[in-house]
């Protein structure tokens, strides 16, 4: 788990519960279960109604996931810089065929797999370049797809607010105070689902497929200059 996400999740709901506890002693008027099933439902029926039932099941996932650890950092990358130089030295022995068994290495990274498959099917340099870009481009496009719909979460969730908030105007004047009420609920319900975790989770999301495009972008420059002949000190 991220401690750091984990810490930051946890000071922001605190820092509101701190912000009623010191405004009020009536502390139930900000519990409306209404109003939550309100936003909660609301939310996720428009987002089912919008987008195809597998995707919305990846992007609820994914919420989970923005506490996770991400593995693919910094040394992650310097990895697959050192495991292109050695590839590097080893064709410069035994020629590309040497990397044959390099393959099975890496039959866990299928972006990497695929590209050292090209490789040593006979590819040129900018044959194999533009089969990984677009294989990059549509992955990176595909992945961020559970990001764009928590985004769109994210901006419908406090709009049920305001629609709780226009059905009460027409209602008996004496009701009205009541309707308000349940919407401003409804309307804060919905900010702090969309702020605290819809957002986030889709911001952390896209970040991480943003890290694992430049990933793809380093080892396609890699394997272009495997593919070229290029010296270990080149590459």
């Amino acid at each position: 788990m991220s401690l750091n996400t984990l810490i930051a999740f946890l000071l922001a709901f605190g820092l509101f519960i701190f912000a009623i506890v010191s405004q009020t002693n009536n502390y139930l008027i900000f519990v409306d279960p209404f109003s939550f099933v309100m936003v909660i439902g609301g939310t996720l029926a428009a987002t089912f109604l919008g987008q195809e039932y597998r995707y919305v099941m990846l992007a609820l996932r994914s919420i989970f996931s923005m506490f996770a650890v991400y593995r693919a950092g910094r040394n992650v990358l310097n990895q697959d810089v050192g495991r292109l130089i050695q590839w590097g030295y080893l064709a410069q022995q035994k020629g590309l065929i040497g990397l044959e068994a390099e393959v099975k290495k890496v039959q866990g990274d299928e972006f990497l797999s695929f590209g050292v498959e090209n490789l040593l099917s006979g590819y040129t340099g900018e044959e194999l370049r533009e089969t990984l870009e677009i294989t990059a481009d549509k992955t990176f496009e595909r992945n961020l797809v559970p990001a764009n719909i928590l985004k769109g979460m994210g901006a419908t969730a406090p709009a049920f607010g305001m629609i709780i908030m226009l059905s009460s105007l027409g209602a008996d004047p004496k009701d009205l105070g009541i309707g308000l009420a349940v919407a401003l609920n409804t309307t804060l319900y919905g900010v702090l689902f969309a702020r605290l975790i819809l957002i986030p989770a889709a911001s952390k999301l896209t970040q991480r497929q943003q890290i694992q495009r430049f990933r793809h972008e380093l080892i396609t420059e890699g394997l272009v200059m495997l593919a070229e002949r290029r010296s270990p000190r080149y590459i």
